[in-house]
């Protein structure tokens, strides 16, 4: 359920306003409210606590709009779900510092991925120009003082979001990242998920899930895999799990890690999920350079606590900079990943903002079209092929990522 409320309705009100100086309203979705940018084509909702991102996109005449993002199943229920970030819990958020963060680091506690994914967002600016709208938040962290402004940008013609991050002040080490969560569909396998090349593939170091507290694994405690159709299983003697189709292993919780490897023409790292039940292919771009590792959360019913209480399906696909969700403590450590020479924080500095620049989108896709093989690239677009030769071209400005420019 979509609900308008204006804004003075809310104690910060009073810094909502658009560019040109005119009131906003928040819009209610899924009991949260936010912020929407739209373009009549495709359609942004960003909630103002923790700045959660869901979309849709066009499907074509006569198919329903691609709806890619995951909304967790307690959001219109009664009561208030803490920490916030499960209050709000949905779609793609900015996390910094990436992880749990359950250890202090120099004194400094954050919440799990950090306050930009758990605070309240001010906007600055929604506005249209020469084909372009583009939705400005701020935040002001606490933990470490600076300031991250994000910037949603959609364009005419285009189904893709571009995201920037600045982030200015915040010194010192931190890990970082996207948080893309998306739906699954309701076949066993129908979710056919692939990336571009990585150079280890590596199962969380300690267990991920606990079952002290009503959570369960299927995936083996710190194994290495070069292949993402088979990757050990934490059961004796069980056969390796294909993690390149979703849902699988209902009743488990798991998280794995692939490296992704620079590609020597500069080209962007990507990750891709195919619905082949609601024929659409959704995917991400990114530089690796800047986020060199992809996070997948597997939850499929595998949490039993409140508010989980197991009936979470989601597929996370997470393109960071991070050692797994442990945050910034362990991740500012010598850890596997710097052993293997991949960074696993950004040295942010306050003398300098940093940039982080993100690409999304989703297309549909035609009846029989599977796993994306890859992906080529052109000036404004990119060709998505799968295994059985078929192509869906996609118009992106994945320049932008090097840029920052649209």
């Amino acid at each position: 359920m979509t609900q308008r409320i204006p804004i003075l309705a809310f104690a910060v009100a009073l810094s909502l306003f658009t560019s040109a100086g005119g009131a906003q309203e928040l819009v209610v979705e899924h009991g949260k409210p936010g912020f929407v940018l739209d373009n009549g084509s495709a359609r942004v909702f960003v909630t103002q606590t923790g700045g959660h991102m869901t979309a849709s996109f066009p499907a074509g005449k006569d198919r329903p709009r691609i709806e890619p993002y995951h909304v967790s199943p307690w959001q219109d229920e009664p009561g208030k779900v803490e920490p916030p970030i499960l209050g709000v819990l949905r779609g793609d958020f900015f996390c910094l510092p990436f992880g749990g963060n359950a250890e202090a680091f120099h004194n400094e506690q954050h919440p799990p991925h950090g306050e930009t994914a758990n605070s309240a967002w001010s906007l600055v600016s929604n506005d249209e120009q020469a084909g372009k709208s583009r939705l400005v938040l701020t935040l002001e962290t606490q933990a470490r003082p600076g300031r991250v402004t994000k910037e949603l940008t959609i364009v005419e013609t285009e189904s893709v979001i571009y995201s920037k991050h600045t982030i200015e002040g915040f010194a010192g080490p931190a890990p970082l990242g996207h948080h893309a969560t998306l739906a699954m569909p309701k076949t066993e396998g129908a979710l056919r998920v692939s990336t571009s090349k990585f150079t280890h593939g590596l199962t969380n170091p300690t267990q991920f899930s606990n079952p002290a507290n009503g959570e369960y694994q299927s995936l083996a405690i710190n194994a290495k895999f070069d292949d993402l159709a088979k990757v050990p299983q934490i059961f004796k003697d069980a056969p390796d799990a294909d993690c390149t189709k979703f849902p699988a292993r209902q009743g488990y919780a798991d998280l794995l890690c692939v490296l992704n490897q620079s590609n020597v023409a500069g080209e962007p790292a990507w990750v891709a999920a195919v619905n082949t039940e609601a024929k659409y292919l959704w995917f991400a771009l990114k530089d690796p350079a800047v986020l060199p590792s992809l996070l997948f959360w597997v939850e499929n019913r595998g949490r039993h606590g409140a508010p989980w209480n197991g009936r979470n399906n989601c597929l996370g696909l997470e393109d960071v900079c991070t050692f797994f969700a442990d945050g910034v403590a362990p991740s500012a450590r010598e850890n596997t990943f710097t052993k293997l020479g991949v960074p696993t924080t950004i040295e942010l500095r306050s003398d300098k903002p940093t940039e982080i620049r993100y690409i999304q989108g989703a297309v549909p896709v035609p009846e029989g079209f599977g796993k994306v093989e890859h992906i080529e690239f052109a000036p404004g677009s990119a060709k998505f092929v799968d295994g059985a030769g078929h192509e869906v071209k996609v118009s992106v400005r994945h320049d932008f990522l090097k840029s920052g420019r649209l």
